[in-house]
């Protein structure tokens, strides 16, 4: 595949995107005692075209089933990835009453611009024994991390990501963008942002290199295999040990795409979610990811036989670039990330030199 990466390297380089985080973390927070979870929220301006595809055994989301291509809205406003587990799903309360102030959403008066239903999508990961069971995202978590959403976000143990494990090392937030280069899509971005805590491992116990460097190898991200003192180390790890898990996630493109091109384009984005984890898509994993299309690309649909949809060539090589932003969004994350709550980081077991 013939792709650069964009220029930051993250889900905003798709136009017209921006994240914010808000968290709460404590530095001598434990497994069971002090803060350490929060909220990343993905805001579009304006709205753009979503689906969403969910893989997991054991899910927590809002507002999926209204982005079934079938069904009649046709554009979301925001993405909530939060922490908190179910509970965390009242942070979405938050970036709607953001969205409300700021007369984003549907709009439902012609005379009132103020009345508007804002659309704002979710889903949680599973981090209540990291930190104080009791402490979870709200409401106001949602509001500020709208609030926040910009083109610049830090990446790591930070918003959704800050209780997140991946496997028995620390997890956390990772974005990754490609602008694909000659064929059908030329010149359209498309991007990733994950917050990896699944209950599968995210690393391969020969080499100890991340499962998500085999498509482009580990040298495009400055890895080498582990020496052997390294490796027994970090496969002595205690196993995860939790029932409930998730690896959530957004896929962005600026390629025209309608709802059904969306959901494939969520559907294809999971391959790189397997890659990049071993297992993926388990009973113990809600693993969720929604795709958005902005449209501000402007692409020439190739002639095609009329069964097709016109813009089918270019579908492809998005689906095919998802898989990749997921893949490498995963890599990101373990590596940004360091140790929260004693729970180690890739870089601490595995450091570059």
């Amino acid at each position: 595949m013939n792709v650069q990466a964009g220029q930051r390297n993250s889900l905003t380089d798709v136009p017209g995107l921006l994240v914010g985080h808000h968290h709460v973390l404590d530095p001598n927070a434990t497994l069971g005692s002090g803060a350490a979870t929060g909220c990343t929220v993905v805001r579009v301006p304006g709205g753009a075209v979503a689906a969403v595809d969910v893989r997991g055994g054991g899910p927590g989301t809002r507002e999926t089933d209204l982005l079934d291509p079938g069904n009649t809205v046709r554009q979301v406003n925001s993405i909530l990835l939060t922490g908190g587990s179910a509970y965390g799903l009242a942070a979405a309360d938050g970036v709607m009453r953001w969205l409300e102030e700021h007369h984003e959403g549907i709009p439902m008066d012609p005379v009132d611009p103020s009345r508007v239903v804002p659309i704002v999508p979710a889903a949680v990961i599973f981090d209540l024994p990291v930190g104080d069971w009791r402490i979870r995202p709200t409401a106001d978590f949602g509001f500020l991390a709208a609030e926040a959403a910009a083109e610049e976000f830090e990446r790591g143990c930070v918003g959704a990501g800050v209780g997140a494990r991946a496997g028995s090392i620390k997890g956390g937030v990772g974005t990754a963008s490609v602008v694909l280069g000659a064929g059908a899509a030329a010149g359209v971005t498309v991007a990733a942002l994950v917050v990896a805590n699944p209950v599968g491992s995210v690393f391969d116990p020969r080499t100890g290199l991340p499962w998500g460097v085999g498509t482009e190898g580990p040298d495009v991200f400055g890895l080498y295999p582990a020496r052997p003192e390294r490796l027994a180390v970090a496969n002595a790890l205690p196993v995860k040990g939790t029932v409930l898990n998730t690896t959530i996630g957004v896929v962005a493109t600026d390629a025209p795409l309608d709802p059904a091109g969306c959901l494939r384009v969520a559907t294809t984005a999971h391959d790189g979610l397997a890659r990049a984890i071993r297992p993926a898509h388990s009973p113990l994993d809600g693993d969720t990811l929604f795709a958005l299309s902005t449209g501000t690309a402007e692409i020439t649909a190739a002639p095609m036989p009329p069964a097709f949809p016109s813009d089918l060539l270019v579908l492809d090589e998005v689906c095919t670039a998802a898989a990749v932003c997921v893949e490498r969004a995963i890599v990101d994350a373990i590596l940004t990330a360091h140790s929260v709550a004693d729970i180690p980081a890739y870089l601490d077991l595995f450091p570059r030199s």
